[in-house]
C-alpha cells in the first residue's frame, strides 16, 4: 500500500491497521494535507483484506488539537467558494471514516479539540483515558461545528450537542463517556487491557458478516423506513445465511468448534 504520508503513519500487525496522525510536534492538527491523506489512508485500508481492525490514534501528547492554525489563517481569507471547496473536502474525510467497511476505534488522550471530535465521532467506537481533554470550542472563535456535526449529533443527540457546542465548555473523559461522546472513559493504566480485549472480540467475529452488520446500521439508522425495513432485513438475513461465511459460521456453532476465520 501507499507509504508515501507526510502527516500519517500506517501500521499493519495482526490484522490490525493503525492511522497513526503524526504531527506530533503540533499536537496533530490537522491542515488540508492531512485531511485528504486520511481520505486516502482509509480507503486504502478498507481495501485490504488481511486487515480486520482499523485504531485512529494520535503521535505525541495529543490525539488532535483540532484545525492547524496556519492553515486557519490561510482558510480566513478565502473567498466563499473557496472556502467551501475546503469545507468539502473535510465533510468527505467524515463521511469516508464513517462508511469504513471495517470496525473502526478510535483511540483518544491528551486532548479532542473541535474537528478532532470528528474525527472520533465518525469511528464505530471511541475509548479515552480519563484525563482527556474535549471541546466543541468553534463558537468561541465565532464559527460553528458544521461538518462534524452530523457524526457529533449521533453520538451524543440533540440535547447534548446543543450543551457541548454551544457553551463550547472543555470536559475530560468520564464526563465524555457521560456524554456519550466516547463509549469508555478508563485509566491509563486499564486502557491498553480494554483496548485488547474489545479487538479480541471484533476478531472473533465474522469480517463479512461485520462489514454487513455496519451495512445494516447505517440503512435502518439513516435510510429506509420502519415499512421498508420489512423486505430488507429479511432479505439481508436470507442472503447471510446462505452466504459462505454463514455456513460455516452456523457450522461452527452445531460443531462446538471455532469458525475458520477466529484463530
Amino acid at each position: 500500500m501507499n507509504t508515501n504520508y507526510t502527516t500519517l503513519e500506517i501500521e499493519i500487525t495482526r490484522q490490525i491497521a493503525t492511522i497513526w496522525l503524526n504531527r506530533p510536534e503540533i499536537r496533530n492538527a490537522f491542515n488540508e494535507v492531512m485531511i485528504g491523506e486520511l481520505i486516502k489512508a482509509f480507503n486504502e485500508v478498507s481495501a485490504l483484506e488481511n486487515v480486520r481492525v482499523v485504531m485512529l490514534r494520535g503521535r505525541g501528547k495529543s490525539f488532535c488539537a483540532g484545525a492547524d492554525l496556519n492553515w486557519m489563517r490561510d482558510v480566513a481569507q478565502y473567498s466563499y467558494e473557496q472556502n467551501y471547496q475546503e469545507s468539502l473536502q473535510l465533510s468527505d474525510c467524515f463521511f469516508t471514516i464513517y462508511n469504513c467497511p471495517k470496525p473502526t476505534i478510535a483511540v483518544v488522550h491528551g486532548a479532542a479539540i473541535g474537528g478532532a471530535n470528528g474525527l472520533l465521532s465518525a469511528c464505530d467506537m471511541a475509548i479515552c483515558d480519563d484525563e482527556t481533554v474535549f471541546s466543541l470550542s468553534e463558537v468561541k472563535i465565532g464559527i460553528v461545528p458544521a461538518c462534524i456535526s452530523p457524526y457529533v449529533i449521533k453520538r451524543v443527540g440533540e440535547y447534548g450537542a446543543k450543551e457541548l457546542m454551544l457553551t463550547g465548555k472543555r470536559i475530560k473523559g468520564p464526563e465524555a463517556e457521560h456524554f456519550r461522546l466516547v463509549n469508555k472513559s478508563l485509566s491509563d493504566i486499564e486502557l491498553q487491557a480494554y483496548l485488547d480485549e474489545l479487538i479480541s472480540l471484533l476478531k472473533s467475529s465474522g469480517p463479512k458478516a461485520m462489514t454487513q452488520c455496519k451495512t445494516l446500521i447505517d440503512q435502518v439508522s439513516n435510510k429506509i423506513t420502519l415499512t421498508e425495513a420489512l423486505s430488507y432485513t429479511a432479505q439481508m438475513i436470507a442472503e447471510i445465511r446462505a452466504s459462505e461465511e454463514g455456513q460455516e459460521g452456523m457450522a461452527a456453532f452445531l460443531e462446538k468448534r471455532k469458525p475458520f476465520w477466529n484463530f
